[in-house]
């Protein structure tokens, strides 16, 4: 209970001091007769300042941190040298090795057992899933990856989800060496959707294009038949449905929660002492990204299973998955905030701002009440 009223706290310091935008003489009058709309225009400023911050509230969750420059300083600068031929000339090459050797090791391996197993699907689905394990650990060793896992592993059973906060695909890899989930994730092109198509469907991996309406109700259809399966593999969801950079979570998307089925939530953050894991898939490709992790130092994060949540007595799908988004925000210690991810692609309408302008109003209102 500490843990959360220490998030309220730290949710408060975050939003802005109110008072800074309104006219002395505001705060003084009588709040009886104030309505909303009268709220926003007490001051011009105040009516600029809320579209401004519910505007940057919305971006800040997408935007990465780079560290601060230290590397000028004519003392530093030779060392800052020395790890940038240490990263590059030494490190980068020795991954690169570790990742074509993993790859020649799975992909020969992968397509023996194709080829060896027709017909044998118990054999041939059991190996297929200790080998996409095996290569997601070359992957990990690439980037020199220091992960730290929490609680007990998660074991296959049927009528049950895991769902996740998203900060880049890597999540996945992180999560997938230690059990062989089917993810729910975004079609992707070039060489990550040719494994998608090739190597990922074989542990039950569920793909959609987030532009194809249809597509969301096939993925809700063959998500209901694979959380069934005994023998399938647990199903995986990241329900913000975007990356985002792990300072914050938006809201969770529904679907998850309406299966009528246990949700398991996990708790991933990221330690960017060396690197910042997260990925703007708007800015950069994941090859990119990719290089970008395997050049750095090395990647640090913690991953927490925690406890099995089941929708209680009168409780909406939407209040489960914000009870699930709340458990996972503090224990990772994220940052709540009520955005749509979705809105990541397009921009907030004029109505949707507006609505968002209100209910900072809203919250002027009762902060002048509480004077």
């Amino acid at each position: 209970m500490s843990q959360l009223n220490s998030s309220s706290s730290e949710m408060d310091l975050d939003r802005p001091n109110i008072e800074e935008y309104l006219p002395p003489d505001s705060i003084k009058e009588s709040n009886e007769k104030l309505r909303l709309r009268d709220l926003l225009d007490v001051s011009p400023a105040l009516t600029e300042a809320a579209g401004a911050i519910i505007d940057d509230s919305f971006t800040r969750c997408f935007k990465s941190n780079p560290p601060e420059r230290w590397n000028w300083n004519i003392y530093l600068f030779p060392l800052w040298c020395f790890g940038v031929v240490i990263r590059y000339g030494i490190l980068f090459p020795l991954r690169v090795m570790v990742l074509i050797i993993g790859w020649i090791i799975f992909l020969s391996s992968f397509f023996s057992v194709q080829f060896l197993l027709k017909g044998h699907d118990k054999w041939k689905k059991k190996i297929e899933r200790y080998l996409v394990e095996l290569m997601c650990s070359f992957f990990v060793a690439s980037w020199t990856g220091v992960v730290k896992y929490h609680g007990p592993r998660p074991s296959m059973r049927p009528k049950q989800v895991f769902v996740a906060n998203h900060t880049s695909m890597i999540d996945f890899i992180i999560l997938e060496q230690m059990t062989p989930f089917a993810v729910i994730m975004q079609k992707h092109p070039g060489w990550v959707g040719l494994l998608q198509s090739t190597v990922l469907e074989s542990v039950g991996c569920i793909w959609f294009n987030r532009s194809e309406a249809k597509d969301r109700e096939i993925v809700a259809r063959k998500l209901r038949e694979h959380v069934q399966g005994v023998d399938n593999n647990p199903v995986l969801i990241f329900p913000e449905g975007t990356c985002v950079n792990n300072h914050y979570t938006v809201m969770f998307k529904k679907g998850a929660f309406e299966l009528g089925c246990t949700v398991c939530p996990i708790a991933i953050k990221y330690n960017k002492i060396f690197v910042d894991a997260f990925w703007n898939s708007r800015k950069q490709s994941f090859t990119k990204h990719l290089l970008r992790l395997m050049t750095s130092w090395a990647v640090v994060c913690d991953v927490w299973y925690l406890e099995p949540q089941n929708q209680r007595p009168g409780e909406t799908s939407i209040e489960f998955a914000e009870r699930v988004r709340e458990i996972i925000s503090v224990r990772a210690g994220l940052k709540m905030v009520p955005w749509d991810g979705y809105l990541k692609y397009s921009r907030p309408g004029p109505k949707h701002t507006e609505r968002k302008q209100q209910i900072f109003a809203e919250s002027v209102l009762k902060r002048l009440e509480e004077k």
